[in-house]
């Protein structure tokens, strides 16, 4: 699949959204130091958890804020990437709380933390259980996360009037994805394959705080009316479900060199995903009762390709596409009539583009 080109420096975003987080848990490790040696292992998982991606949410923070004007300064720019960054350290607590919850052993290649820690004790040769000191480890670091992604915001630099507006969505946001993953949880533990269910989900635990809520606080940074940041709304929303369907369509037939997890990650892990429940209800009896079955367990490579037919064959995968064509199509439309800067117009539509075409 060929990549949209991009009239903005996405390399450099990265970079500088990276060196800003760099400096940033380098003042942590610093405040901690005192606690040693454990304080710093904790630190170090902080580290790795917030390295890395292709910060789309930083982006559309950004993106949010230039929508309504450009910085005036240099200090206002620096600012502005604290602030956006401040949403990647939130998603980086989403996915360590994410990963334990769904017992998934790796992210991006590497161990997940719960599986880092576990692997810590047992190497150390500790006592007591090393899957329960995983287990705290990763809810600690999670719940530090989330709060340095508070603090990073508010101590971004930019002026406290404005810093306290954006705040309002970004304890919104928070709200949004603890409750979403909350309602995720429930879901699976039910056992329930209902679409409409798996929407929902899908657009409080990850639609609203990966697009539409980082657009809300970069907005709001710049001081936006209640117009445009509705107009926003009406932009980012859908796409962040069309973004999210991609991603599920990735955890069930993505690469593993692309996306850094096993073959078929999320059929081992039973996500009950929109993508799973379109299946769950179109395909034949017997074939939805495999799947049904085989969800949430160890499957071999054979069997991963066996369930992908099964999706494949209802109908389920064509369909996710055909939502994900609409979704970005209804984003656009309203992209096109918002009251916004026409470089923001620009770069956010190849970041939508960017968004829903990663490659399978």
């Amino acid at each position: 699949m060929t990549r949209p080109s991009t009239s903005w420096d996405a390399e450099g975003f990265r970079a500088a959204t990276q060196t800003a987080l760099d400096a940033f848990v380098q003042e942590q490790s610093a405040r901690l130091e005192p606690l040693g040696a454990d304080a710093a292992r904790l630190v170090d998982a902080a580290h790795r958890a917030v390295s890395g991606g292709k910060r789309f949410r930083a982006a559309f923070c950004t993106w949010g804020f230039r929508a309504v004007r450009a910085e005036s300064s240099p200090g206002e720019r620096r600012a502005l990437v604290r602030a956006a960054a401040s949403l990647e350290v939130l998603h980086a607590s989403a996915l360590v709380h994410d990963d334990y919850m769904d017992a998934s052993d790796t992210r991006r290649g590497r161990p997940a933390p719960h599986k880092a820690f576990e692997d810590l004790h047992r190497e150390q040769g500790w006592s007591g259980n090393p899957q329960q000191y995983g287990a705290a480890a990763a809810i600690l670091l999670g719940d530090l996360l989330l709060s340095w992604a508070d603090e990073l915001l508010r101590r971004c630099g930019l002026d406290h009037d404005v810093v306290r507006d954006a705040l309002t969505f970004f304890d919104t946001t928070r709200s949004e994805v603890i409750a979403g993953q909350f309602l995720d949880v429930s879901l699976q533990a039910r056992g329930e394959s209902d679409v409409e269910q798996s929407m929902r989900v899908l657009r409080y635990k990850s639609a609203k705080y990966s697009i539409e809520r980082p657009l809300h606080v970069g907005a709001a940074l710049a001081g936006a009316d209640p117009a445009t940041i509705e107009a926003l709304g009406a932009f980012g929303l859908p796409l962040g479900e069309a973004f999210q369907l991609r991603d599920d369509l990735l955890g069930v037939y993505g690469d593993p060199e692309v996306t850094g997890k096993p073959a078929g990650d999320d059929l081992t892990e039973g996500k009950r995903t929109v993508l799973v429940a379109l299946a769950l209800n179109r395909a034949p009896a017997a074939q939805a009762k495999r799947l049904d079955a085989a969800l949430g367990t160890s499957l071999s490579t054979d069997e991963v390709a066996e369930l992908r037919r099964i999706i494949e064959d209802s109908g389920a995968h064509a369909e996710v596409e055909r939502r994900i064509e609409a979704l970005t199509a209804r984003s656009l439309a309203a992209l096109e009539d918002a009251p916004i800067t026409a470089e923001a117009r620009r770069v956010l539509r190849e970041l939508a583009a960017a968004a829903t075409q990663r490659a399978i």
